[in-house]
């Protein structure tokens, strides 16, 4: 899909780029009935009420699509009805209609269209849209939908335009070159699909207005330097401020640099190649 520009005839419009959705379906179908569910919003609140996740609320009023991340219809074909939106992902969907009569909703691939037949199991087609293990991949092979145990479904690799590539298969583990260039081993009976996700131009979108963040569940955010110094760490001073520290929480927290992640000595042993720091991608 491309990227639409409005006439500008209002100001927010003049930096709005929208996708132009050409390749779904008219906007007015609705998603097949029994692949939903009900979503329930919590507005940033826990089970006692209270703010636990600032700036979320509001929002357009949405249903879950029910995606197969699975892909555990082996040897079934499966026929593409149709490519649909999705207002809970940056992906589109796509809805297969199997061999048995069932139906499955997929995150759909770049390059696939209606009337494609795909089809999952351990020994398939090279093909866009099919699935099947690691093992299987010859390596060079962009993938997505990458899961992280044998029966397990995808976990890696599933926003508009990512894709992961296999690097080699040895012994078993399967070496994985994940879209943020961090190297990582993978059980080599864990399934991926063929192809690179779709909706390549998403991240070239820009909301334009304050409004569409508000559509989407997104409320505003007061910077601290903007605050009283009884409000937040970085708030007062004479003029304007720079904050006089390094950025941090209303309460105190590090936000930029502190290391977050946790010790997990199984994981980090898996970790090749670490991703490369912003800085370095910058250059």
């Amino acid at each position: 899909m491309g990227i639409k520009l409005r006439k500008p005839t209002t100001a927010s419009q003049r930096w709005t780029k929208l996708t132009d959705f050409k390749e779904l379906d008219p906007i007015s179908k609705k998603p097949h009935k029994s692949l939903t569910a009900a979503l329930k919003k919590s507005g940033g609140r826990n089970v006692h009420g209270h703010v636990t996740t600032r700036h979320r609320g509001g929002g357009h009023k949405r249903k879950y699509r029910i995606i197969d991340f699975k892909r555990d219809k082996d040897t079934l074909k499966a026929k593409v009805i149709s490519i649909e939106y999705d207002p809970n992902r940056s992906a589109n969907i796509a809805l297969l209609d199997y061999e048995d009569g069932e139906k499955r909703y997929i995150i759909s691939p770049s390059g696939l269209k209606v009337n494609d037949i795909i089809v999952s199991g351990d020994k398939v087609e090279i093909k866009t849209g099919n699935c099947m293990t690691l093992k299987n991949i010859p390596p060079g092979i962009s993938v997505h939908n990458i899961g992280l145990s044998p029966n397990g479904g995808a976990k890696i690799a599933r926003g508009a335009g990512t894709a992961a590539i296999v690097m080699a298969i040895d012994g078993k583990l399967a070496h994985i070159k994940m879209p943020s260039g961090e190297i990582r081993l993978i059980n080599k009976e864990c399934r991926a699909t063929i192809g690179q996700v779709g909706n390549i131009e998403h991240e070239r979108e820009t909301l334009g207005k304050a409004g569409r963040s508000r559509w989407m569940g997104r409320r505003s955010s007061v910077r601290g330097v903007a605050m009283n110094p009884v409000d937040h760490p970085m708030g007062g001073g004479e003029g304007k401020s720079s904050g006089g520290r390094h950025p941090t929480t209303p309460w105190g927290k590090a936000t930029k640099g502190l290391k977050t992640r946790k010790k997990k000595k199984f994981s980090n042993k898996l970790i090749i190649r670490r991703r490369p720091s912003k800085n370095k991608r910058r250059k």
